[in-house]
Parts: C-alpha cells; sequence; structure tokens
C-alpha cells in the first residue's frame, strides 16, 4: 500500500463506525465486476434452504461476538 493510501486508511479509520461501514460498502461496489444472472436465483435458493433448516432446528448456529473474534483474528493473523 502506498504511503498516501495508508495514511487515508488511517484517517477513514478514525471515523465513526457508521461511516466506516458506508465507505466499506462503497468501496466493495467499485470492485464488483458482471455478475453471472444465475446468482441471484441460487443465493435465493440457499437462503430459503438455510431458512427452513433454521425453523427445523437442523441449523448450527453462532454467537456474532464469537463470528467476529473468529474474523478478526483471521485477519490480524495475515
Amino acid at each position: 500500500m502506498t504511503k498516501n493510501a495508508e495514511e487515508l486508511l488511517d484517517e477513514v479509520l478514525r471515523l465513526p463506525e457508521q461511516e466506516r461501514a458506508e465507505i466499506a460498502a462503497r468501496l466493495i461496489e467499485s470492485l464488483e465486476r458482471e455478475v453471472d444472472p444465475n446468482v441471484d436465483a441460487a443465493w435465493a435458493h440457499e437462503i430459503e434452504q438455510r431458512c427452513a433448516a433454521l425453523d427445523a432446528g437442523q441449523a448450527v448456529t453462532s454467537d456474532w461476538n464469537d463470528v467476529r473474534r473468529r474474523i478478526e483474528e483471521e485477519i490480524f493473523r495475515r
């Protein structure tokens, strides 16, 4: 990362959480490429299956704090 990018990142990280989230979402949108038209249908099907498993008591769930901790550990391990 360039020095300018690092300085910009440092400045952005000092913003409130909501503003950081909005910036992150816009950055991700800027990276998205043309999507296969079948992707939306596949995700809709996957969501339906997961909701059905959850309703049937068959889904394994995790507490958000545990998930966030694992994600942060993975990111900072790199």
